[in-house]
């Protein structure tokens, strides 16, 4: 078994989910007492908000890089980023650290894929909905067509999972305005919802779309399974 190193607490409610799913498909694979072999750099949440917020790329880029590197010298044999918006620096990661790193995007592209689902709306912060990086990469290197809300409900989206989410608090008010976001998507022809912010599984359930919904959350911590027992 390789030893996982998941660059973590972004926010520690989502990363908590990492852990328990990892662990729960280790055990489900190999049976009896069997666990994950893994580390977890876990960082304060706080700073790096502030400066995702204030578009300080470069400055998380290296407390990215830093992360992974303390993993390595841990003895990580793989990198797992445990946040879909903090992707947007893997290449400055993979450029400045030797391990392989497992993108959350190619496991969720996959299983659309292999649903035979072409085109997809993607949930997630701002970031996430509004940079190119995780857009790109499921459309030009998978093929998928990526649909994000209009500019007033990526703004909801956002700041649910910002000011609620991240700190533990789900409420019904917010899964109807996902549901409602999700609807207008549908409506556009989405055939599938990515929800494409670690945190969003905490709060929209299967009845809560018509059409399937994709948990990155799920689908990226079973992939680390996948190539930690290969």
């Amino acid at each position: 078994m390789k030893t996982l190193g998941l660059i973590g607490g972004m926010s520690w409610e989502s990363s908590a989910q990492y852990y328990r799913l990892i662990n729960e498909a280790v055990r489900h694979r190999l049976g009896g007492a069997h666990s994950a072999q893994l580390l977890l750099w876990s960082v304060d949440f706080a700073g790096i908000k502030q400066l995702q917020h204030d578009g300080q790329w470069d400055l998380l880029g290296n407390h990215m890089l830093d992360a992974a590197r303390r993993l390595q010298a841990g003895g990580a044999e793989l990198l797992v980023i445990c946040t879909n918006t903090m992707h947007t620096l893997a290449g400055r990661i993979e450029a400045g650290c030797p391990l392989p790193l497992l993108h959350i995007a190619d496991p969720t592209a996959a299983a659309i894929l292999q649903a035979g689902i072409r085109k997809v709306g993607l949930l997630g912060t701002a970031f996430t909905m509004e940079q190119a990086f995780y857009r790109d990469r499921l459309q030009d290197r998978f093929g998928l067509e990526v649909l994000v809300p209009e500019a007033d409900d990526r703004r909801s989206v956002h700041d649910i999972i910002y000011q609620e989410l991240i700190c533990g608090v789900v409420s019904e008010q917010s899964r109807q305005a996902y549901a409602g976001v999700i609807a207008r998507l549908v409506a556009r022809g989405a055939e599938a919802i990515i929800l494409g912010c670690t945190e969003i599984m905490l709060l929209v359930r299967a009845e809560d779309s018509p059409v399937p919904l994709f948990d990155t959350t799920t689908l990226h911590a079973l992939a680390a399974v996948d190539a930690a027992l290969a």
